[in-house]
């Protein structure tokens, strides 16, 4: 009878040390990567270009994303912040719709974006870069 008992005994306490690795352990972590298109991405920034300011929240969009980060090409619908110079000016604050480059890294963001300036009566229609920082709400 000691026997047994003895013997229910270990295997009780063994039984579960027998069961298999769950499947987070049995594997490494992998990483995921997704792309495709986007609507609204959940990122708003804000930089310089063209001797003034710009406040934008990223629009229609590819992106590629891969663990943490997040690339995205699309257009940056923006308000932009510059005072003009001369007898006459535009508004300070003008809408404006822009395309460029986004890398996200978890919440920080950083950007690349292109701004078209049309063409006046004393100045050619052009692209003009800029640079800005900003913050991503989705990761």
């Amino acid at each position: 009878m000691k026997k047994h008992f003895v013997l229910l005994l270990v295997l009780l306490f063994h039984i579960p040390m027998l069961q298999a690795q769950d499947e987070s352990m049995a594997e490494p972590a992998k990483k995921s990567v997704k792309s495709g298109f986007e609507a609204f991405n959940g990122i708003i920034a804000t930089g310089y270009v063209d001797q003034g300011a710009y406040l934008n929240f990223t629009g229609p969009c590819f992106f590629y994303k891969f663990g943490y980060s997040k690339l995205v090409l699309g257009m940056l619908p923006s308000l932009r912040f510059k005072e003009d110079q001369g007898d006459t000016r535009n508004a300070f604050v003008t809408p404006t719709l822009g395309f460029g480059l986004t890398y996200a890294y978890k919440h920080l963001v950083f950007q690349l974006p292109l701004y078209y300036n049309p063409k006046t009566s004393t100045q050619n229609g052009q692209w003009n870069p800029g640079i800005g920082l900003g913050f991503r709400f989705d990761w």
